[in-house]
């Protein structure tokens, strides 16, 4: 539900929190942040009346062995429908009717994001705008406004660099944040979390969603659990419970493919992951059966990598059944293109291309992958990349993928060019 920039303001500064076993509803004092009792996990969402509770884990169970033995403090910060969110900030008249931001119905062009209104309609970003307006004909759709997105971005990875030099950006409008070290709000990743959140609305006039967490893994997922413009909050020893209770498709890396494989084995929930070997997963899934293993205990040691360049952006879709027709294939990559082109819309990569490739891993699992020199993306031109790389094998097809690779050069002189463009420097 949108409101007005006052009126928002206000539910902001006077947050009201109620937990399952408190009773009445207590005001707090302004951008107060509310604990509970150990073993609980609390899931707070500033500007919300009903926080929710998940149930605490057994007292008695012992913590799982495999445990990483340092704590980290990462957050994971995702704007909540970034491009829509600045042309709401921009003309606020456009709250309260269905947006969306992408290219032209009658160009094929793509939504790259959308707002909360138009998600009501079942529009979403990687679909075709045609599709959208179908769903959704009262939907308005604006062309991209890159430089005004990219502004606004590095105004908000500016205030992330205020606490912590280790942040790790994904896009323009998401992040990592490790702020293990950090002194400010004396120490608390949670305060961290809250103070940015009410920094990046005071000053770039967007919401973000924000996940607290140990590791990456369970950040990422946190940010997301309670959208938008909500705080979910993972302490070191809520995380056995919290992970347990997760279905297999929320782990990182299990695609439809994977999540129907471990369906048929019966492991739906992450608690009943646990119950397979490692040595019995390794068998099922190969090397990525460790990474279930551990997922699936809430390990996750990837370190956050402050100003990582980004160098290829790309989609693939493993098939469960196998094509067998170039067909079938140029179909599916034509619908993979249109999924790239969302994909570098939203890391604002456009005016970065220098390459575009095609991926193919065939029913023996060899792999060969087909490029040629491009300054966009074209399905035509993959479609001619796939054609090629077929006739390598007279194989079935298990997986397809094509992508893009970023110009290098540009990249350094620019830095993070994939994510802010051609300015001259980032912050």
């Amino acid at each position: 539900m949108h409101v007005k920039a006052d009126e928002y303001r206000r539910r902001r500064r006077r947050p009201a929190v109620r937990s399952a076993r408190s009773g009445p509803v207590r005001r707090r004092r302004p951008g107060a942040y509310a604990t509970v009792e150990t073993g609980t996990v609390f899931l707070y969402s500033i500007g919300t009346v009903n926080p929710t509770v998940i149930p605490p884990a057994d007292p008695s169970a012992p913590p799982p062995g495999d445990a990483p033995p340092r704590m980290r403090k990462i957050i994971h910060c995702d704007c909540d429908c970034f491009y829509a969110s600045v042309e709401m900030r921009d003309d606020p008249s456009l709250r309260n009717r269905p947006l969306a931001v992408g290219g032209r119905p009658d160009q094929r062009g793509v939504i790259a994001t959308c707002n909360y209104e138009a998600r009501r309609y079942g529009v979403h970003s990687a679909m075709s705008s045609a599709l959208a307006m179908r769903k959704c004909p009262e939907l308005l759709i604006l062309p991209s406004a890159m430089d005004k997105y990219r502004a606004a971005s590095r105004q908000i990875m500016a205030i992330y660099r205020d606490y912590t030099s280790d942040v790790e950006p994904l896009s323009l409008d998401e992040a990592y944040l490790d702020v293990s070290g950090s002194e400010r709000c004396q120490g608390s990743a949670t305060l961290i979390a809250q103070e940015i959140r009410q920094r990046v609305y005071d000053t770039v006039g967007v919401t973000v969603s924000a996940g607290v967490a140990p590791n990456k893994f369970i950040a990422k997922i946190a940010s997301d659990w309670n959208k938008p413009d909500g705080l979910f909050v993972v302490r070191p020893h809520e995380i056995d419970a919290f992970v347990a209770a997760l279905p297999v498709r929320k782990l990182h890396g299990v695609g439809k493919v994977t999540a129907a494989r471990l369906d048929r084995l019966g492991i739906q929930t992450c608690a009943q992951l646990r119950d397979w070997p490692l040595i019995d997963l390794h068998r099922e899934f190969g090397a990525f059966g460790r990474r279930l293993y551990e997922l699936s205990r809430g390990i996750d040691e990837r370190p956050v990598q402050a100003d990582q360049e980004r160098k290829s952006v790309s989609v693939e879709t493993t098939y469960v059944t196998d094509l067998t027709t170039l067909e079938q294939c140029a179909e599916e990559i034509r619908r993979l293109v249109v999924q790239l082109d969302a994909r570098i819309a939203r890391a604002g990569a456009a005016r970065s291309v220098r390459k575009l490739y095609v991926k193919i891993r065939f029913a023996d699992f060899q792999r060969t992958t087909v490029e040629c020199v491009a300054d966009a993306t074209n399905a035509e031109t993959a479609v001619t990349l796939l054609a090629k790389g077929l006739q390598r094998r007279a194989q079935a097809v298990r997986l397809l993928g094509v992508g893009v690779r970023i110009d290098e050069d540009t990249a350094e002189r620019h830095g993070q060019f994939s994510l802010f463009g051609d300015e001259t420097s980032a912050p």
